[in-house]
């Protein structure tokens, strides 16, 4: 199929004028995409990026990310930028999703029922997105918790792979006592360090024995 200029569609027919006209459902998938983008640039025009974009997305589905559309050389940062906060923001109001929404100290310690009753401290990270989806829950480490067996590499480089938006760490306290130790503040704090530094939030430091739970934060 012969490729057609924006300039040389007629001005009803151009997509945003489109949609205005007619609304949303009587654009295509590639109307709908030129829209978002706009216009081109020197390189190519807004149709051949629109097509470029729409088998990318094809291609990878709800695993689309912002580094994947820089990949298409004509688009630049921002209208990859918008694209992308488009996206996601479609992916979180309509997805269809069986990840549960950790939005409270309540909900991180209904993850975390499988420790209570462990003789030894398990150390557990919850990997979270922007929308506070539990992503993955990993055991970090098995034994007592000191700052130098909870490392921040061993804490964040899944949390990194995951892409997370956030993180909770917890543990439990075989010895029955909630009591906040220094030793959970010392790792707390270390941990709370890097996450400034590596630019994904720590929400929160979750310790839970057989029947009760508090938090370090």
């Amino acid at each position: 199929m012969p490729m057609v200029s924006i300039k040389d569609r007629n001005k009803d027919d151009r997509p945003r004028e489109k949609l205005a006209r007619y609304g949303s459902e009587k654009l295509s998938d590639l109307e709908l995409l030129m829209a978002i983008i706009g216009s081109g640039n020197a390189y190519s025009d807004v149709t051949k990026i629109s097509r470029d974009v729409k088998k990318l997305i094809s291609d990878k589905g709800s695993e689309l990310t912002y580094e994947d559309l820089l990949g298409i050389k004509s688009l630049g940062p921002a209208k990859a930028t918008q694209i992308m906060a488009g996206y996601e923001l479609w992916r979180r109001q309509f997805e269809v999703s069986e990840r549960p929404i950790i939005d409270s100290p309540e909900k991180a310690v209904a993850q975390l029922a499988d420790i209570r009753d462990k003789k030894q401290e398990y150390f557990v990270c919850l990997t979270l997105d922007g929308a506070n989806r539990l992503i993955a829950k990993r055991v970090i480490t098995i034994g007592t918790l000191t700052s130098s067996l909870v490392h921040p590499r061993e804490v964040f480089a899944d949390a990194i792979t995951d892409r997370a938006a956030s993180i909770i760490i917890a543990h439990n306290h075989p010895s029955g006592s909630i009591n906040v130790s220094d030793a959970d503040r010392n790792v707390t704090d270390r941990l709370r360090q890097a996450a400034e530094i590596i630019g994904i939030e720590l929400i929160d430091h979750v310790i839970i024995t057989k029947n009760q739970s508090t938090t370090v934060l």
